[in-house]
């Protein structure tokens, strides 16, 4: 599936114009304003310089609209963890690991890091807070939470072969 285009274009006084090109090579428009409103543009199918759709939206509506679209996205009971200083990343484990077959805690990972293994992605399932007895596969996908050298440390010592 191709990656959606976007790209965007300063509006001195205005704001910032998003525009995206979706995989159907439909065109969207967004208008950041200054003011924090937004305005939500589509454009016809058959002529991609033509507005089919225009709606601006406050703030709020902005908001709401955002949840809708990814729920988990803006929860205020969500922690931030850039706020703190933290960052969490996906690292997949390649086939040839050296930790390929081996068990989380042999990885001494919260020690030597610093950082924790707060979840595996596998297939379709999903490990949360997986324990030292906890085997790891290829293409398993760590969720990995740390200062940003304590996650880079992670990454370097999960991807020895």
């Amino acid at each position: 599936m191709p990656v959606p285009r976007m790209s965007n274009t300063p509006l001195p006084g205005i704001g910032v114009r998003y525009d995206l090109t979706t995989r159907e090579h439909r065109r969207l428009s967004v208008i950041a304003h200054r003011d924090g409103s937004r305005t939500l543009n589509a454009y016809r199918r058959d002529d991609p310089d033509e507005c089919a759709l225009s709606a601006k939206l406050t703030a709020k509506e902005a908001e709401a609209l955002i949840d809708a679209l990814m729920p988990s996205h803006h929860s205020p009971n969500l922690l931030s963890t850039t706020d703190l200083g933290l960052v969490a990343e996906r690292i997949e484990l390649s086939a040839h690991s050296q930790w390929n077959g081996h068990v989380l805690g042999e990885t001494r990972m919260r020690t030597e890091t610093g950082a924790s293994i707060v979840a595996v992605l596998r297939r379709a399932d999903a490990i949360p807070s997986p324990a030292p007895d906890f085997r790891l596969a290829g293409g398993d996908t760590l969720i990995v939470i740390g200062t940003r050298e304590g996650v880079e440390a992670a990454a370097s010592i999960l991807g020895r072969e």
